[in-house]
């Protein structure tokens, strides 16, 4: 069965850091291209972060350059989101998602979609 799990999500205090993990199951990621998106209530879910098969560059939201890293486990199942200086504003729940045949990650070109894991920074 193929499946996307996101973890690692929860409550932190403006300034603090997270780090999601994108696992997959029933095949393995380093043939896609991954994405992370966010999702606050009430707004369209948003492309956060794109990592290539074969390269491995990325790129960023400008909402999150500098204080987001996305990276490749050692294995070939796995894809982090390393999110630091976490402001409120980065409120909302978070999913990967995978991208194969594309350069980077167009959100309507998905292939498959984790059910997403929850972040809240709040004091």
């Amino acid at each position: 069965q193929v499946q996307l799990v996101e973890s690692g999500g929860g409550l932190v205090q403006p300034g603090g850091s997270l780090r999601l993990s994108c696992v997959a199951s029933g095949f393995t990621l380093d043939k896609y291209a991954i994405g992370w998106f966010r999702q606050a209530p009430g707004k369209e879910r948003e492309g956060v972060s794109c990592i290539r098969s074969g390269s491995g560059s990325t790129n960023y939201a400008d909402s999150v350059k500098g204080r987001f890293t996305t990276s490749r486990g050692n294995g070939k199942n796995t894809v982090y989101l390393q999110m630091n200086s976490l402001k409120p504003e980065d409120t909302a729940i978070y999913y990967c998602a995978t991208f194969y045949g594309t350069r980077w990650c167009p959100r309507e070109r998905a292939d498959y979609w984790g059910q997403g894991t929850q972040v809240t920074v709040s004091s």
